[in-house]
């Protein structure tokens, strides 16, 4: 008996040639690029406003409809700067000082009691603090135009409409800055530290007052910034308590002026981009003087 021996050849085997794999150095780059052309495109759709505003604003009448809105077309700033400040014996120099009463002295009080609320919603233990922390942060999602109609019926009650009280009281009360007070104390007041306050015969109020407003400087300064800027740009409020010129704030003024054209035909369009390149300038200047406080109070909110 003869075995024979079957031998199956094979095909051969092709090598597969395998794509490199992107490393993570390379994936980190394609992140920063996506993230570089977003950052740019939102800087170009902010700043466009402002340029046109800028362009306007150096402008007379005539080239401000009659040439490129993008470019400049003549320089009459000055002149336009002019008519601004003695425009109805200098009117927007008066509402310019009812802006910052109203921003700052409403938004420097809304932060000492939003700074004192949160810490004791931080750092107290009471019955139903759970509940009011629940009701602040409902609240603070109920939009100010809602409450406007309330608050006009209340002040009106009251006597108070056509006030400056009519504008102070309601930024004294902000509960989205409650809300932030109490993350900041969360993050930067220890319990250790008010323990050994408390045993060295401090205060509660002295604990506040020399302790955690230190300790909340950046977190403070962040909550007044946008309180400021929140009251600053107020619309309906201002609106619906305020009657009197003399009252009026920047934005509730330039409105008036825009509707002027309407009602007597007299074309303010020149003045009121004027005054509203004017309103932008103390939110730059705070801006960029507060800008080491608001940021790293961000960045702390953001890491709670």
């Amino acid at each position: 008996m003869v075995l024979t021996e079957h031998t199956t050849k094979r095909p051969p085997v092709r090598s597969v040639r395998r794509l490199p794999r992107p490393d993570a150095a390379s994936r980190g780059r394609g992140g920063q690029r996506f993230l570089l052309v977003g950052l740019i495109l939102a800087s170009v759709y902010s700043l466009f406003p402002v340029w046109w505003l800028i362009v306007a604003a150096t402008k007379d009448r005539t080239a401000l409809y009659q040439s490129n809105g993008l470019w400049f077309s003549g320089w009459h700033l000055w002149d336009n700067l002019q008519q601004v400040f003695t425009y109805q014996d200098g009117i927007f120099l008066r509402w310019t000082a009812n802006s910052f009463l109203y921003a700052g002295v409403g938004s420097l009080g809304g932060t000492l009691i939003a700074l004192a609320t949160g810490y004791g919603l931080a750092r107290f233990d009471f019955p139903g603090r759970n509940a009011i922390f629940a009701c602040v942060v409902g609240s603070f999602l109920i939009p100010i135009a809602l409450l406007t109609l309330p608050l006009y019926l209340l002040f009106s009650a009251l006597g108070m409409v056509d006030t400056p009280w009519a504008m102070l009281i309601p930024c004294l009360i902000n509960p989205f800055s409650v809300y932030l007070a109490k993350v900041y104390t969360e993050a930067t007041v220890p319990y250790e530290l008010l323990e050994a306050a408390r045993i060295d015969g401090a205060g509660e109020l002295r604990i506040f007052f020399s302790i955690v407003l230190r300790m909340m400087t950046t977190g403070g300064a962040t909550v007044f910034l946008l309180a400021f800027v929140n009251t600053w740009n107020a619309f309906f409020l201002p609106l619906t308590v305020l009657r009197g010129k003399e009252n009026w704030t920047l934005n509730l003024g330039l409105y008036n002026w825009t509707g002027t054209r309407l009602e007597s035909g007299i074309d303010l369009t020149g003045l009121v981009l004027t005054g509203a390149l004017l309103s932008i300038v103390p939110m730059a200047i705070m801006m960029v003087a507060m800008r080491r406080y608001w940021r790293s109070g961000v960045t702390l909110g953001a890491l709670k």
